[in-house]
């Protein structure tokens, strides 16, 4: 499970301690966080709550260091990227922070490449377009990062339907993959029933 806390680096806020704690007491499965993450210290404290991994964002951005470092206090398998995409004026796929507002200036490919160099264990790649829609993965976005680095890529961002789960893995060579509102509401637009799909059916997706 990852936790964000998408607004904590766009208020200049800390990550709420006592939340984080609350949810890694009843989190019976590896568990991430991010959001407001600005030091190794920080980093340090949420994973003496129970917490697995970290999650940078906006820091990877503004901070790249901030990777090296944790990774190098606690190795890489606690570092993930995360990585938001969406597509500038001329239709190129461009790194955004501060939940989309703000531009690297810089594509995905190459940041994911410089993410890997400084130490990410992992990256969680996420196209805002497609957030929120039900209308499927950006596959050629999953596939063009998949295969410019050699850490796991985790793909986010438009889930419908169990077959798009299918199509993410086995064509775009995601090694995991994210589901949010597919897994939260009945259908787009609908109310809650959270809903997860049994592992028989995920495995037999990709079997």
């Amino acid at each position: 499970m990852i936790f964000l806390d998408i607004t904590a680096s766009a208020d200049n806020r800390p990550p709420d301690l006592e939340i984080i704690k609350q949810i890694a007491s009843e989190c019976f499965m590896p568990l991430a966080y991010g959001g407001g993450l600005t030091s190794v210290a920080q980093v340090r404290e949420i994973l003496r709550l129970g917490v697995e991994k970290v999650s940078f964002n906006t820091a990877a951005i503004d901070n790249p260091k901030l990777i090296s470092a944790t990774a190098k206090a606690f190795g890489s398998q606690c570092v993930v990227a995360s990585i938001d995409v969406k597509r500038n004026f001329w239709g190129k796929p461009e790194v955004f922070g501060r939940r989309g507002t703000v531009s690297a200036k810089v594509g995905p490919v190459e940041f994911a490449r410089r993410a890997e160099g400084l130490g990410a264990g992992e990256i969680l790649l996420t196209s805002i377009e497609r957030e929120g829609t039900w209308e499927g993965f950006d596959i050629e976005l999953v596939e063009n990062v998949s295969s410019a680095v050699r850490i796991p890529v985790i793909a986010h961002g438009g889930a419908g339907r169990l077959g798009d789960i299918q199509d993410v893995v086995r064509l775009g060579k995601a090694s995991a993959v994210g589901l949010g509102s597919f897994v939260v509401y009945q259908k787009k637009g609908m109310g809650v029933l959270v809903n997860f799909p049994r592992r028989k059916i995920l495995l037999d997706l990709l079997a």
